[in-house]
């Protein structure tokens, strides 16, 4: 797992060969996240599923009690198939289109 500080978010990039290790590497330091936008960017090596994905949803609940965004980078998911909750996008600049537009309904109230 590499991690990259931006003045705006925390970029946590898969460097793991399975789902399940990156996801307890998350895990063991997830708090240290929390408070802060965050993108994860999953590897195309992963295989991830929409079983995996849904692991996110807990923390997604979590950053969004905490005013933060949480985005998950995967492509080659079908993005209709995972809830809501959690926001799955295919590239880094819609993650980024993500964080903006969340900053603006929190701006503005919703």
């Amino acid at each position: 797992m590499e991690i990259t500080t931006t003045e705006a978010y925390f970029l946590i990039t898969s460097t793991e060969d399975s789902f399940d290790v990156f996801f307890e590497n998350y895990n063991l330091q997830k708090t240290d996240f929390e408070k802060n936008h965050t993108i994860i960017q999953l590897s195309e090596n992963l295989n991830t599923t929409i079983k995996q994905l849904s692991l996110f949803l807990d923390i997604a609940a979590t950053y969004r009690s905490n005013g933060m965004s949480f985005v998950v980078i995967c492509n080659g998911i079908d993005i209709d198939d995972v809830p809501d909750e959690i926001n799955i996008v295919p590239t880094f600049t819609e993650a980024e289109d993500v964080l903006e537009m969340e900053a603006i309904e929190r701006d503005l109230g919703f």
